[in-house]
């Protein structure tokens, strides 16, 4: 005769282990509202991205491309829409997910409170500065991946050039790198300010400025090419995707005069002008295509510098003065 001995229950359920705990676990959980829209916002968008480009590679293959001419319009307004919202992302993240981060423990007591409890407050801000910038990091490295993804091959036939921000800040690491140095920079701005609302306002109006800063900047950041060819010439097909920074017509010696010089009314004397001057040469000035992804990682490395400022900032600030 068996007996089988079995233990008495306690009454107690053991206590599930989590993935994320202490610290981490409370940053999550204040900020998990916040966190799930921004997921669920990458999801949609990625899901867009692969359908947009499934349509586009069905328009192209029956119409033959590239073996025949591609349609005229083979994008629409689904692809603006997409652009524009990639390009609203960083100033979004810093709005949203930035200025508030400590604005509003700041306004609600929360970062006082933080401040008397057994972890120090330096590591609770590190804490809640990392699960910002990685979310962010993570959402718009894999935006940024899927449309590189789709543009590259199809750049020629889509609807913007390289050098346009639709372009050129939506592909590569740039967008990761805006969004980054935009939302330290919404941080920045919730710690002076202190208010959820004000800090919100100031930080949308800085991004904006920053955005319109970041245009101007763009074709500064790799050096120019100069291309000489007769007036009377075409200008060879290997400049097809090259972005035209200025243009000018020459003479044989190197002299150059603006493109509307010797624009007369009539042939006669617009050809006598050109010979009085001794202009035989149309003059560009451009950047080629291949330098792209060089200018790309220097302008990301100009905002992920800014990026360490301001966060070095805060974390220093922090240190010295209470939230």
């Amino acid at each position: 005769m068996s007996t089988t001995l079995t233990e008495a229950p306690t009454g107690r359920a053991t206590p599930r282990r989590r993935m994320v705990r202490g610290l981490n676990w409370l940053v999550l959980r204040q900020h998990r509202a916040t966190l799930l829209c921004l997921l669920a916002l990458t999801v949609l968008c990625s899901i867009w991205i692969v359908y947009q480009r499934a349509q586009l590679i069905d328009l192209l293959d029956a119409a033959g491309w590239p073996g025949k001419d591609a349609p005229p319009q083979v994008v629409g307004r689904q692809y603006s829409s997409l652009t524009t919202l990639l390009s609203a992302l960083p100033v979004v993240l810093a709005v949203f997910l930035g200025a508030p981060l400590i604005a509003a423990d700041s306004e609600q007591g929360t970062a006082q409170l933080a401040a008397t409890q057994s972890v120090t407050r330096r590591r609770w801000l590190v804490a809640k500065l990392g699960w910002c910038f990685a979310a962010t990091l993570v959402s718009c490295v894999v935006l940024s991946a899927l449309f590189t993804w789709w543009w590259t091959p199809y750049r020629s036939l889509l609807s913007f050039s390289w050098m346009e921000a639709e372009s050129f800040d939506n592909t590569g690491p740039v967008l990761p790198a805006l969004a980054l140095f935009l939302t330290a920079a919404g941080v920045t701005i919730g710690v002076l300010v202190r208010r959820v609302l004000p800090a919100m306002v100031v930080t949308f109006v800085f991004a904006v400025a920053v955005e319109t800063a970041w245009g101007l900047m763009r074709t500064h950041l790799a050096p120019s090419h100069v291309f000489t060819y007769p007036l009377d010439g075409e200008l060879p097909a290997r400049f097809a995707e090259s972005y035209e920074l200025d243009r000018w017509i020459g003479s044989a010696d190197g002299t150059l005069y603006g493109w509307g010089t010797c624009t007369e009314a009539t042939e006669k004397a617009q050809n006598a002008c050109l010979s009085e001057r001794g202009i035989v040469n149309s003059v560009m000035e451009y950047l080629d295509y291949d330098q792209m992804a060089a200018m790309q990682w220097t302008g990301a490395g100009v905002l992920l510098a800014g990026t360490a400022a301001l966060t070095a900032f805060v974390v220093w600030r922090s240190a010295r003065r209470p939230l």
